[in-house]
């Protein structure tokens, strides 16, 4: 019999924001409308329900106080990248968002990180420096995975590895409506994860194809029209905003239990569970080799080698 993937070690604590102060007061996205408004006591009631579900599967929910004059910082998966140090110690490097709207959510998560027992650093910051937000990085393989392009800049990449001691590969994002990878890529297990190749330029796409052994390849459409890949897997079961027949006959397949919980009053401004929710297990030495001084990996120009990445 062969032996299944193991499971992710990572994705059993999470930080989340409460909901108070949500709604739509800018366009930075495809799906921001400020004529359709959220609904905020369905909204509340949507945001609690995923924290309970989250919970009731063993998972560790930290909740943080939203800013009044934030209303995107309830998508806490772009306040920074939490991981674990060699030593222990919590760490994440802050985010420095692409549009001036967004920044002041950093002022208030780094203080309250700090406060927690976090050590923090920062790629750039006050508009300065390179853009950098967390929801285009993901722990996958030998190395963080790295979307850069809409919100991220490839700058980035290089002061993260260095700043964290580990591999990064670069992948670049060229779709308009898949602007953070966590819409685009989903990381199941050791072996799996969802991808929607069409989110990158040519060579991304083929370099993230190779890198993961069996990928449940999705469209534009399903990703777009059902957000599946902003999902968050909690060891076997994956939550979900919506799961295509396709897809879900795919992951039961796989030994996957898929849970559904509706969270479309937050699909109003263009981001679904993963941008609610955002992993700070994610241990370097366990979950991310550690590479002494760090190490870029970008797809080489043409398919021209057996995995696509160049040096």
């Amino acid at each position: 019999m062969t032996t299944p993937p193991a499971a992710l070690a990572w994705g059993r604590h999470y930080l989340a924001v409460e909901p108070t102060a949500f709604r739509v007061d800018y366009v930075i996205n495809p799906f921001m409308d400020p004529a359709v408004q959220p609904d905020p006591a369905l909204a509340l009631a949507q945001w609690h329900a995923m924290v309970e579900t989250l919970r009731n599967l063993g998972a560790r929910v930290d909740v943080l106080e939203q800013r009044p004059d934030a209303p995107d910082m309830v998508y806490a998966m772009n306040l920074g990248l939490g991981v674990v140090q060699p030593d222990g110690t919590p760490h994440a490097v802050m985010s420095h968002m692409r549009h001036a709207q967004r920044r002041v959510e950093t002022a208030s998560a780094q203080p309250w990180l700090v406060g927690h027992g976090w050590s923090t650093s920062y790629v750039g910051r006050d508009s300065i420096g390179a853009h950098f937000e967390a929801g285009d990085a993901f722990a996958f393989g030998d190395a963080l995975v790295v979307g850069h392009g809409p919100r991220t800049d490839e700058l980035a990449l290089k002061h993260l590895a260095t700043d964290l001691g580990v591999r990064v590969r670069g992948l670049r994002i060229t779709h308009p409506s898949m602007y953070h990878l966590d819409l685009a890529f989903c990381p199941l297990d050791e072996r799996r994860a969802l991808v929607c190749p069409e989110a990158l330029d040519g060579p991304s796409a083929e370099a993230l194809l190779a890198l993961v052994p069996e990928p449940l390849v999705l469209s534009a459409d399903e990703a777009i029209g059902s957000l599946c890949a902003n999902s968050v897997v909690v060891g076997r079961t994956v939550v979900m905003p919506a799961c295509p027949d396709r897809v879900r006959e795919q992951l039961e397949e796989w030994g996957f239990e898929i849970v559904l919980v509706d969270v479309s009053e937050f699909h109003k401004a263009g981001g679904s569970i993963r941008c609610l929710t955002n992993p700070v297990d994610v241990t370097i030495g366990r979950d991310l080799p550690a590479v002494r001084g760090g190490d870029v990996l970008l797809p080489a120009p043409a398919a021209d080698s057996s995995t696509g990445w160049g040096a």
